[in-house]
């Protein structure tokens, strides 16, 4: 009985121990799991083999000489040439109207009358009292010249005919109020009245636009403001439009905006075909700077260090670090002036995981998307 129990005991003491060696082995396998499933896929993808570092995989670019151009964006809108109220000086009953609305018209042509009767019938009256002036002169200067008339008598005679003339003077800038001519050649656009309207001085008749060429008008920050001159050449789309079109800076403003701190430019767009109108709204992409034949590498192959910068490059297979020297700079792209030639291997992806000597595996070459 004695030894029934005593085995009984020594059971239940053995299987206390396998259970608790069970569970060491799987609090073991837990802990440990993540490295034992690393080790296993790194053996069956070749991470680790025979002590031997796996090749990173990166993409790399071959540096070349091309050209690198720093561009502001910006905002803006198209503006007319030239535009202008058409109104009348003077105020009266519209007696005509000579243009057909959205059509061209030249500079000098008459576009609108008001009436002028009375203005018609003073210059008639002035012209026939001038001619009988002019006559009345002609015979007093042979009678002048037999003495026949004091000296006197003729200067009068010259003064009313000079009068009279500036009279006729009058009448005519005054009729020249009765009518709108075309001030440069354009596009005349909406009428607002009708034959028959009075009008008083200023009331808009019609608005007359000159749209070739076309003016760009847009701001870029003031730091940008040593940077721009009358030429820099821009570009802009609108919207709806995939096409894009050039124009030339003709203006810049002299004053910076004390309110946006920006300053304003004006560039020509000779819209030769006038497929585009004033009022729209672009936007811009102006070149301040542009550097020829220009080594330059994206922005992320670029890694900053203490006071400098580097970059890897490939030598016999492995990767090397090596400073550089930065100069222009865009979002893109950075221009390298020293420590890179052309023809350099770069390694522009996968840089995270590089060190000075690691070997490396080449997926692809870029050297198309950053030249």
């Amino acid at each position: 009985m004695v030894k029934a129990i005593s085995n009984n005991y020594a059971m239940r003491k053995f299987l206390k121990i396998v259970s608790w060696i069970g569970v060491v082995v799987i609090l073991l396998v837990i802990i440990f799991w993540p490295k034992i499933k690393l080790f296993r896929e790194g053996k069956s993808k070749g991470v680790l083999s025979e002590g031997k570092i796996q090749a990173v995989r990166v993409k790399v670019l071959v540096a070349r000489p091309s050209d690198l151009q720093e561009v502001i964006k910006a905002t803006g809108t198209l503006i007319a040439d030239e535009q202008v109220d058409l109104t009348f000086e003077t105020q009266g009953k519209i007696k005509e109207i000579y243009f057909t609305e959205g059509t061209r018209v030249s500079q000098g042509q008459l576009l609108a009358k008001l009436n002028d009767d009375d203005l018609q019938a003073q210059l008639k009256k002035l012209n026939l009292q001038n001619n009988l002036l002019q006559e009345k002169a002609n015979r007093q200067k042979i009678l002048l010249e037999r003495e026949a008339i004091s000296r006197e008598s003729y200067d009068q005679l010259i003064t009313d005919l000079q009068s009279n003339e500036a009279e006729i003077k009058i009448i005519l800038v005054n009729i020249a109020k009765t009518e709108i001519r075309a001030p440069f050649d354009g596009i005349i656009g909406l009428r607002y009245l009708s034959e028959g309207a009075y009008v008083n001085p200023g009331m808009r008749v019609a608005r007359l636009i000159k749209i070739r060429p076309l003016k760009v008008e847009f701001s870029i920050p003031e730091r940008y403001a040593g940077n721009v001159k009358v030429g820099n050449i821009l570009s802009f789309r609108i919207e709806g439009s995939p096409e894009e079109y050039r124009a030339s800076v003709y203006a810049v403003e002299p004053i910076i905006d004390a309110a946006t701190r920006t300053i304003t430019l004006r560039a020509l767009f000779p819209n030769e075909q006038m497929q585009l109108q004033p009022g729209r709204y672009v936007t811009v992409q102006l070149i301040i700077r542009e550097k020829k034949d220009a080594i330059k590498l994206p922005t992320e192959a670029i890694i900053p260090e203490l006071g400098s910068e580097k970059v890897f490059v490939i030598n016999n297979g492995k990767a090397a670090d090596t400073k550089v020297t930065i100069g222009l700079r865009t979002p893109e792209f950075v221009e390298v002036t020293k420590g890179i030639k052309a023809g350099d291997t770069v390694i522009v992806s996968g840089i995270m995981q590089l060190r000075a000597g690691m070997p490396v595996n080449i997926i692809a070459v870029d050297s198309t998307d950053y030249q």
